[in-house]
């Protein structure tokens, strides 16, 4: 036994020490922890099997150093040395410090997963803290448990932790580490408001945390990267979830915080599952099972064998197996005190049963009711399971009210969200509901119930009214940096110069803008789903038919509703559509602008005729009968979105509107007029003939603004654009299909994005983008629609006139002027449109939104 007493000196040495790694193994750097508190144990000869009388005045700091040594270790993967060192300190602990050694033995089980143990161990230690006066440590301990309580579902509880917590920071606002919690504490936050659907507000906390850690624990980017994707996943955003992982996976190893992989891995498994991808979410719930057993962490184990039986279930894979591991594995979830995850187990357990035909053991795996505190997933998981137990019996009735209920709390949980990025994302989820709901009504065959089914499963973004995203200043300086960068770059491609770094920092500025603008608070819904009664009444008084297409189980089918009369049409193979539209794209995009030799020249408009004939025999063919002479308003689904409708030799010459739902359509037409401002024409920058264009046009508009040269600069253009009754760009245009929100107009300065078109408090009445392929869009699960055009449909525009292929600057003028002349004596755009682009067959304009 020992019994010198170690200098004053050395003492302060320990101290230090220790206070490094605290604050190192806190800012997520274990492996730096490690280092210093090894250090800080050796000038103490620890561990040493030693009695407390052994070390006179040295107890309590014996205690700090073994338990945050235990902590070190086990966190960098070595459980049975943290436990043995937690025994070592168990030894040493005087009453003073009793308190916080129970807080460090919570923080070990909690890394190997036995939460019951560690709640426990938080319970005790809180009071025991509080009167010690060891205020950092408690509002630690505060955290911890907070974090526990999330993990069982208990938000509330969570929160009123996180309370104390704040409340403690604000009476001790002195107490070095202090800060470090705040951060910890307002990530905590997202991560509860996670779990009630407050997804912009968790952003929020999330970027409030973010500054801190960016500053002074970068260790913990890596892990606040985790949060934020299972924020976008619970948000629908299955992709963007994915790409917030992709760097914090590649920082674990090197931070050797083997907790926090494993939770990213099985995070981007959660991904891969919500995108479609089962083996790649089997292969990455795999791989981080392995992970926390090799940890000794059962309880997160047991988790991820959930997600690798949600993907074997998904895939289609060994059901039968399924079935009886996920009831086996919900209870177990029970016993480790995860109530959400192990009511998942459940669930899954009863729709494998119900694909089984067992539909008696499925009933046993479904809660009588929902739980109100319940997450989201849940909810919606328990609607499906039962609404697929009413197709197993046959009772539509039970399927349609439980699709139709899910649907509505989606809806619900959609109508928090401002950004347009976040209502159009559809979980998984969802999709299964609207498509069971679908599938019922197209089994019942009743117009009706099959027309409120195809409103309902798509594009029910629409319903919201539009949120004008709050101007951070961060964000405006974001944008101003990106417009400067982006002439930079174009600058650089015109002279065969490309800017790479350029590049990269437009990229990473884009995904600022972006994630800023997911933090925008939403509304009510604006407008009710539409009926087939109204519709039939407003297409019979605008003499048009409607033409609504959707896929099920691979079968195209379209369902016409002309002279109240509704018909549902099978159309063959969705597969059949896939390659000519993209044949036709091809082709189209190969004759813009270009003198091709003679004999190309023919073979590409040869094969230009052969797929519009093909998609015409495909899609409008079987439907010549009922759509008659009629105008036409088509509703498409997936690929279909990206046809030039008016090349089809059927509607060829005839008005033709495209729009993303019935309930979109109607909306538009009975919206008010509030756009009446003086016309706006643009020429952008770099276009040749965009001078000329929109010169002819000022003599048909002779109150217009009139933008060209130098003077047509994004400001100038926006102010003019904000709530005039008629806006035409002449310039360069492109869809940017991997971050749809900066798709872009070329003008004098640099872009006008889509993105600036939310800024618009009110929207252009008609706009026309005479511009390349600013009308393609980026079509998400739910037929949910972003680009260019579709940011002006969303933001209240009437009517967009625009392109899904290139156009030739040349041509297109002529088109254009044609256009405006039929518009501006009290042509409708659609019928406009049809009878411009008569003088020339190739022009791949489309009237979106309400014609």
């Amino acid at each position: 036994m020992r019994t010198e007493v170690a200098s004053p000196k050395v003492e302060d040495r320990v101290r230090d020490l220790h206070r490094r790694a605290v604050a190192a193994t806190n800012d997520g750097q274990p492996v730096v922890g490690g280092r210093l508190i090894r250090a800080a144990a050796r000038l103490l000869g620890l561990p040493a099997k030693a009695e407390p009388e052994g070390w006179p005045g040295w107890p309590d700091l014996a205690t700090r150093v073994l338990g945050t040594y235990a902590a070190v270790e086990t966190a960098l993967g070595n459980s049975t040395r943290g436990l043995a060192l937690l025994d070592e300190a168990d030894l040493l602990v005087s009453d003073a410090g009793r308190g916080i050694l129970r807080q460090q033995r919570g923080l070990v089980l909690i890394l190997i997963g036995r939460m019951d143990e560690a709640l426990n161990c938080f319970d005790e230690a809180i009071p025991q803290l509080r009167q010690a006066g060891e205020f950092v440590v408690l509002a630690r301990t505060l955290l911890n448990r907070a974090m526990l309580h999330q993990y069982a579902g208990r938000v509330r509880l969570a929160l009123a932790d996180l309370d104390q917590c704040e409340q403690i920071g604000a009476g001790q606002a002195e107490e070095e580490g202090l800060a470090r919690i705040f951060a910890k504490a307002a990530h905590g936050r997202g991560q509860a408001r996670v779990l009630t659907g407050d997804i912009p507000g968790a952003l929020r906390d999330f970027d409030a945390a973010s500054g801190f850690y960016a500053e002074q624990s970068v260790g913990m980017l890596p892990v606040l990267a985790v949060d934020k994707a299972r924020a976008l996943l619970a948000a629908g955003l299955p992709n963007e979830a994915a790409a917030e992982l992709g760097a914090a996976l590649e920082q674990f190893p090197r931070l050797r915080m083997n907790q926090e992989h494993a939770e990213a891995e099985l995070t981007r498994a959660l991904a891969a599952l919500a995108s479609g991808e089962t083996s790649t979410a089997r292969s990455w719930a795999v791989r981080a099972e392995r992970r926390f057993r090799r940890r000794g962490n059962e309880t997160w184990a047991a988790v991820a064998q959930l997600t690798v039986l949600r993907a074997d279930f998904a895939a289609g894979r060994r059901i039968s197996r399924v079935a009886a591991d996920a009831t086996s594995l919900a209870d177990r979830l029970t016993a480790l005190g995860l109530r959400n995850d192990a009511e998942i187990a459940a669930l899954l357990g009863a729709r494998a049963r119900i694909a089984l035909g067992d539909l008696d053991g499925a009933r046993a795996g479904i809660a009588a009711r929902d739980r109100r505190t319940a997450p989201l997933e849940n909810r919606l998981f328990r609607r499906l399971a039962l609404a697929e137990l009413g197709a197993a019996t046959g009772n539509r009735r039970v399927t349609f009210a439980n699709a139709r209920a899910g649907l509505t709390q989606l809806q619900r949980h959609r109508s928090r969200f401002g950004s347009v990025d976040l209502k159009t994302g559809t979980t998984s989820l969802g999709k299964e509901l609207a498509d069971a709901g679908l599938a019922a009504a197209l089994a019942q065959r009743s117009p009706g119930v099959v027309f409120r089914w195809l409103d309902r499963s798509r594009a029910q973004a629409f319903r919201f009214r539009p949120v004008r995203p709050p101007a951070h200043p961060q964000t405006v300086d974001a944008v101003a940096e990106l417009r400067y960068l982006s002439m930079q770059i174009r600058a650089g491609e015109l002279s065969g110069k490309p800017d790479a770094q350029a590049v990269k920092r437009c990229a990473a500025l884009e995904r600022e803008i972006r994630a800023k603008g997911w933090q925008a608070e939403g509304t009510d819904e604006d407008h009710a789903e539409a009926n087939l009664r109204e519709i039939g009444d407003e297409l019979a008084a605008s003499g048009s038919a409607m033409v609504c297409f959707l896929a099920d189980h691979g079968a195209l089918c379209a369902q016409v509703i002309a002279d109240h009369r509704v018909a549902l049409i099978e159309l063959g193979p969705a597969s059949a559509v896939a390659e000519p539209v993209a044949r036709l794209h091809s082709d189209l995009d190969a004759l813009c602008g270009r003198q091709l030799p003679p004999q190309l020249d023919q073979v590409i408009r040869r094969s230009v005729r052969t797929q519009v004939t093909a998609l015409d025999a495909i899609l409008l063919k079987p439907l010549g009968a009922r759509l008659g002479d009629l105008d036409v308003v088509v509703v498409p689904t997936g690929a279909l979105s990206a046809i030039p409708w008016g090349l089809l030799p059927t509607l060829r010459g005839r008005p033709v509107t495209v729009t993303p739902s019935s309930s979109a359509w109607l909306a538009a037409g009975h919206r008010p007029r509030r756009a009446t401002g003086a016309p706006l024409l643009v020429a952008g920058s770099d276009l040749i003939h965009a001078d000329a264009e929109v010169s002819r046009l000022a003599a048909l508009y002779p109150e217009a603004a009139v933008l060209t040269g130098p003077e047509a600069t994004v400001a100038a253009t926006l102010k003019a654009f904000d709530g005039c009754r008629l806006a035409h760009f002449a310039a360069h245009g492109h869809h940017e299909r991997e971050n749809v929100l900066f798709s872009r107009l070329n003008l004098a300065d640099g872009p006008l994005m889509a993105y600036d078109v939310q800024q618009l408090s009110t929207a252009p009445e008609q706009v026309v983008l005479s511009s390349c392929d600013v009308g393609q869009t980026v079509v998400r699960a739910g037929d949910e629609v972003l680009g260019f055009t579709a940011a002006l449909l969303y933001g209240g525009s009437r009517t967009v006139v625009s392109s899904v292929a290139r156009v030739d600057d040349r041509t297109a003028g002529g088109v254009m002027l044609a256009y405006h002349r039929a518009l501006s004596s009290g042509t409708p755009p659609a019928r406009a449109l049809a009878d411009a682009a008569q003088a020339e067959p190739l022009m791949p304009f489309v009237c979106f939104g309400r014609g």
